[in-house]
Order: C-alpha cells, then structure tokens, then sequence
C-alpha cells in the first residue's frame, strides 16, 4: 500500500503524539498512576513499561518494515489503556488538586476508539474508510 502524503502527515503527528505521552509517562509518571485502576498489579513499573512502549511505537512508525507492527501495537496499546481513562472519569480523580468534568472526560473517551483506527491508518494496516476499488484485496 503506497503512503499518500495524507497518510504521512498523519503518521508523522501520530508518532509525535505518542513519542510526546512516552516521554510524559517516564519524566511525571504520579499522574498516570493515580488513574491507573486498582486492579493493575506494580503500576509505578506497568506506567514505565507503556512510556517506553509509546516511544518505542512512534520510533517503529518511522522505520517502514516495522511500521505496520507498531501500528497494530500502538492501537493494542490504546485499546489497553482504556480501563485507566474510564477510571479517571468514572472516579473523577484529580491530578494535581484538579478535577477534570465530563467536558474532557466524554471526549476523551470517545476519541479512544479515532486514536485506535489512526494507528491502524496511518501506520498502513487499513485505508478504511478511503479504499478504492482499486486497493481493494480480494
């Protein structure tokens, strides 16, 4: 599947956005911490191990033969860490002495599944909802 310039741009912010949260998850991990649901066994470590996977798939998405992994691995990733962003709403945990209402919380939430299908999409594993019958595999 050729990389339209669309696509590029959009794997590009992609990979920016998830190399930006890797970085947030290793300098300042008490806040995703504090989300982190009870449920999760050694979260000070498990928060460590998704900065470093987040770096890890914004740097897959740059290296093409890697590129589809990371983005199949990235959206897992998203998928995987929606228990901790429905526990910071559901629980209305504050971060810093702030409560964050339901006017970042619903979208937050809804956008999850965008985040996921733009893995999916910038890293070349889908062209949903652009296919042309041209690209299309049988």
């Amino acid at each position: 599947m050729q990389e339209t310039p669309r696509r590029r741009v959009a794997r590009y912010a992609l990979a920016a956005a998830f190399l930006i949260a890797g970085g947030a998850h290793l300098r300042a991990p008490a806040g995703f911490i504090a989300i982190t649901p009870h449920w999760v066994p050694w979260p000070e470590q498990v928060i460590a191990l998704t900065g470093l996977a987040e770096i890890a798939g914004a740097a897959g998405l740059m290296i093409a033969p890697l590129r589809r992994a990371a983005g199949i691995g990235l959206a897992l990733y998203a998928l995987c860490v929606w228990p901790a962003n429905l526990n910071h709403a559901l629980n209305d945990i504050a971060l810093g002495g702030v409560h964050l209402g339901w006017w970042y919380h619903a979208p937050r939430l809804m956008l999850q599944p965008v985040i996921i299908w733009w893995a999916l999409w910038a890293s070349g594993v889908t062209d949903w909802p652009w296919r042309t019958g041209r690209s299309r595999r049988p």
